[in-house]
Formats: C-alpha cells, sequence, structure tokens
C-alpha cells in the first residue's frame, strides 16, 4: 500500500528530474506518485497546482544551478581564484541540462517564467562582469566580456548536449575563453 504524502522535497527533485527529460509534457502527477510510492493527493498537500509546481521547479533551479555555485566560488581567494572555479565548475556537463531547454520554451506562455529566466541571466552576467571589475578590467570592457562569456557557456552547453566530451574539451574551452579573457591562470 502506497504511502500518503511523499516530502515536498521529494516531489520537486523528481519533478526536475522528468521536465528536463521532456518538459511539461514529463510532468504527470500520477505517474510521479507511482514513483513516489504516494498517493497523488500528496503532490495537492504540497502545491496547489502544476503551474505552481512548476515556478518551484524554476526556484529550485535558481538555487541549484545559480546561487550555489556563486555561493562555491565566492570563497576564493581573489577575483582569478573566482573566476577559475566558476569556470571549473559552469563548463561541465550537466546532467539536466535540457531542464533550462524545457523553461525556456516553457517561459513563452509564463511571464512568471520568462521574469526568473531573465533574472537569472542578469545576475549570472553580474556576477561575471564584477569578477572582472576586480581582475581589472574596465567597467565596459567588463561588461562586454561578461556577456560574451555567458554566451558561450550556452552555446557549448547546446554543442555537447547530446555529446560525449573527449579528453581535450576543458583544454579547448579553457583556449577560446582565453580569447574572452586574457588575464586567466592556465
Amino acid at each position: 500500500m502506497p504511502k500518503i504524502v511523499a516530502q515536498k522535497i521529494d516531489w520537486i527533485k523528481l519533478g526536475f528530474k522528468l521536465f528536463a527529460k521532456n518538459g511539461v509534457s514529463g510532468i504527470v502527477i500520477e505517474q510521479m506518485s507511482k514513483q513516489l510510492n504516494c498517493n497523488k493527493s500528496s503532490f495537492y498537500w504540497h502545491f496547489n497546482t502544476k503551474k505552481e509546481f512548476i515556478n518551484q521547479l524554476a526556484n529550485f533551479w535558481v538555487e541549484n544551478e545559480t546561487k550555489k555555485i556563486i555561493t562555491l566560488t565566492s570563497s576564493e581567494a581573489t577575483g582569478i581564484d573566482k573566476l577559475n572555479k566558476l569556470i571549473e565548475v559552469i563548463y561541465k556537463k550537466m546532467p539536466y541540462s535540457d531542464f533550462v531547454l524545457y523553461l525556456k520554451r516553457y517561459a513563452i506562455k509564463d511571464k512568471a517564467i520568462s521574469d526568473i529566466i531573465d533574472s537569472v541571466d542578469r545576475q549570472r552576467m553580474d556576477y561575471v562582469y564584477g569578477l572582472l571589475v576586480e581582475i581589472g578590467y574596465s567597467n565596459s570592457d567588463a561588461k562586454i566580456k561578461s556577456s560574451l562569456l555567458y554566451k558561450h557557456l550556452i552555446g557549448c552547453h547546446e554543442i555537447m548536449r547530446y555529446k560525449e566530451l573527449d579528453d581535450n574539451y576543458y583544454i579547448n574551452v579553457k583556449k577560446e575563453i582565453h580569447q574572452i579573457i586574457d588575464r586567466l591562470k592556465d
């Protein structure tokens, strides 16, 4: 007999994986409840609607894919160290990278999600901008370079989405980044 209520975080973690795999069509509450071995009423115990659930998934993404990374890299001693750590962390292949693809598709019809994505984009570029200013770039150069680096990251994630990364991947990425930010350590 299934348990009555699954924990909210269990729903969110499962929803995050399913959304990353199939977008909103992957969020089927009855199937999710079977995977969590609980009644589907458990979903409605934590979330009023599917739309609210997707908003919670977006917030989970913000916390885990932006705020945690900024916190992790901010603990480094210097701007260069922070930037190198950031590059090391964000240029890895992410197991649920299609989450953003599907979230952006969903955002076309949902202004709140669109606003979250825009906010994350700004927060990420602002963070890199601050690091670039910290290591000596002018405000105007830092603004352009932070935008270029972010666009490079998005492009790399698109290219590597369905590929295995070879041994030279990170070396080549660093060479490309050196074209944008020439003050990094090798």
